[in-house]
């Protein structure tokens, strides 16, 4: 409890965003959403000791989730240049500080973080590439396999300095953490018909384990925001009844004779091994200890040994079942650093081994290889994922005979899943109110157009403007991008030049580069240099409230032609809202400008941002197209 109560007062006092996975906010990132702090120095500090006092107590979590939140979290921090507030900063990295290659950096870090935890690096590629990141190009994919290969050399190097337990229990199994390649899959037409069945039940327990997950989020949300304290009570809570199952349910169990050819092996002595003796007589050991008085990593080899090497009695197996799936259910969402990915392999191995006893007499298969099949269809239930986590399971267990069946199985029941509802971390990210672009458009927006949903009112500058307006529309919008309108003398009518964003702005105001007379400065570049309008960093970067500025100066002039994008994307207004969508969503856009069709109007109709596109919005504008009544 001690473990749990570090882990929860580092989440409610230091950084608030480390609680969870942190896999659903990096994906909110890469599909363009800046959250506040949700890749800071703080979070990442919080994360990666946060996850250390979680898994240490003893909770149903795993550490997946939050190394991929800390490799994001370290790849930020690379390309953001540092840390000024805490005096980490890099001069080499200023160049990086863009939003394409800051987005690159925190892909690799995702990668990375899925490499480091299951020892898996062409898994980790694969995982950015499908569920990570929202835009690809090929030059990534070569950036994210050089730096899960790296990884994959860090981590042999620890392990060969780690043999013979100098670091604990780091590096058990090697690279390979569950071996299951002493078995060899033999399997015919019916054993293909049991495979299916299992994969349509893993996908219905995997849509109900999302929908529980969901219904405890958001009752979790009104307890944690009362305040740090509820969350740390709450953690408490739950570390008290995780304690009273590991150590109350293993009394439930029958104790078990030990296999003869093993020796001096079972009944297992020390901290790691598959055989606790737990109350029971000489030669016994007792199943649910095994699994419960041991780390999460030893539990899953536990479950994925051949039935001729370790016997479970069926009973057991449902307890652990049913233990693992509520405790994992109910643990999601406190305030600590918390991964998905271990619970629902736990689950989904034992509901798999289960499975495997009751129809034996149906298949050849062993009740192991079951246990990978159950995992792998709860995580395509859950999950929703498939390539990568076909290549995650085969580079964690070392069986490339098993590829057919776990391919199969997770296509299964994610299509299955896939009819109930959504992925978890797709939940989890709707939940949190992020404005999250899909990548197809929704059916409603075939009936509109780009100019129903532009929202107002909209601010223009001209492309020499007097500072106090420039000041004046900082002051009272909060928009990120003004379009510039070109005016007589300096073209013959209004006509659309650009668009500026805020940042820029805030730079030119704070570094005054005004004139007295409204007139065109092209030397306005030899003041500034090329990393001054770089990306801020995680902190609040030049906010207006720090800028003096006299009564003079607010009757000068300053020529935003240097700093305007004088290409942005545009559509008509008359163009489809769901081509408008995809166009927005394809090409990584945060603004779209909307231009009239017909001649002798004003240059610009107004700007598409990625709320402009979400739901709610439109739904707001027009009832008639809201998508749960149809």
């Amino acid at each position: 409890m001690l473990l749990a109560m570090a882990a929860a007062a580092l989440c409610a006092f230091v950084a608030p965003a480390a609680a969870g996975s942190g896999i659903p906010e990096v994906k909110a990132y890469l599909n363009g959403v800046d959250a506040p702090s949700i890749l800071a120095p703080s979070t990442l500090f919080v994360k990666i000791f946060g996850s250390i006092f979680g898994v240490a107590a003893g909770f149903v979590v795993g550490k997946e989730g939050p190394m991929v939140h800390t490799g994001a979290c370290i790849g930020n921090l690379l390309g953001q240049g540092g840390s000024k507030k805490y005096g980490l900063t890099w001069k080499g990295f200023k160049y990086f500080k863009n939003d394409r290659d800051r987005r690159d950096l925190i892909t690799c870090g995702a990668a990375a973080g899925v490499a480091g935890a299951f020892r898996a690096p062409v898994g980790g590629v694969l995982f950015a590439l499908e569920e990570a990141a929202s835009w690809w190009r090929s030059a990534l994919l070569w950036r994210t396999f050089f730096t899960a290969a790296v990884v994959a050399v860090v981590l042999r190097g620890f392990m060969e300095y780690c043999k013979g337990e100098n670091c604990g229990l780091f590096g058990e199994g090697g690279l390979i953490m569950f071996d299951v390649n002493s078995v060899k899959p033999a399997y015919s037409i019916p054993d293909l018909l049991v495979v299916i069945f299992l994969g349509v039940i893993g996908g219905l327990l995997g849509s109900l384990y999302n929908y529980l997950v969901d219904k405890v989020l958001r009752t979790y949300s009104v307890i944690n925001e009362k305040g740090p304290i509820f969350k740390i009570m709450l953690v408490m809570i739950l570390s008290f009844l995780t304690s009273c199952c590991s150590f109350g349910v293993p009394w439930l169990s029958k104790c078990i004779p030990c296999p003869p050819h093993l020796g001096d092996q079972c009944p297992t002595v020390g901290r790691s091994g598959h055989y606790k003796n737990f109350q029971c007589p000489p030669n016994h050991y007792n199943d649910l200890a095994s699994l419960f008085f041991t780390t999460n990593d030893d539990a899953i080899r536990n479950l994925f040994i051949a039935g001729s090497d370790k016997r479970f009695l069926l009973s057991s197996l449902l307890i652990f079942f049913v233990t693992i799936y509520i405790l994992g259910i109910i643990t999601y969402g406190i305030a600590i650093p918390s991964g998905l990915f271990i619970p629902v392999i736990l689950a989904g191995a034992s509901y798999g081994r289960v499975a495997g006893s009751l129809l034996s007499r149906f298949t050849v298969l062993d009740v192991g290889l079951f246990a990978l099949l159950g995992a792998a269809s709860f995580l395509g239930g859950t999950m929703r994922m498939t390539v990568s986590l076909c290549v995650i399971l085969l580079e964690l267990t070392n069986n490339l005979l098993m590829l057919p069946l776990v391919m199969l199985v997770l296509l299964i029941s994610k299509s299955v899943a896939d009819c109930f509802n959504k992925g978890v971390y797709d939940q989890i990210v709707e939940m949190k109110g992020l404005p999250y672009l899909e990548a197809h458009a929704q059916p409603y927006m075939r009936q509109l157009i780009a100019s129903d949903v532009v929202s107002g009112p909209l601010f223009t500058l001209s492309g020499i403007e007097k500072v106090g307006n420039i000041v004046h529309a900082l002051k009272i919008t909060r928009h990120n991008g003004f379009p510039i309108i070109d005016e007589p003398p300096f073209s013959d009518g209004p006509e659309l030049c650009g668009l500026v964003l805020r940042s820029h702005l805030l730079v030119l105001v704070k570094h005054k580069a005004f004139t007295m007379e409204q007139k065109e400065m092209p030397s306005i570049w030899n003041k500034f240099r090329a990393h001054d309008f770089g990306k801020a960093g995680s902190g609040k970067g030049i906010r207006l409230e720090d800028i003096e500025l006299s009564e003079e100066e607010m009757e000068m002039y300053v020529d935003l032609h240097p700093i305007t994008n004088r290409s942005p994307y545009t559509v008509v207004e008359t163009t489809s809202l769901a081509k408008t969508a995809v166009l927005f969503r394809e090409l990584g856009l945060r603004h779209l400008l909307v231009v009239p069709k017909t001649p002798g109007r004003p240059p610009i109709v107004g700007i598409l941002t990625r709320h402009d596109f979400m739901p709610e919005h439109i739904v707001g504008l027009y009832p008639h197209c809201n998508p749960a009544t149809k």
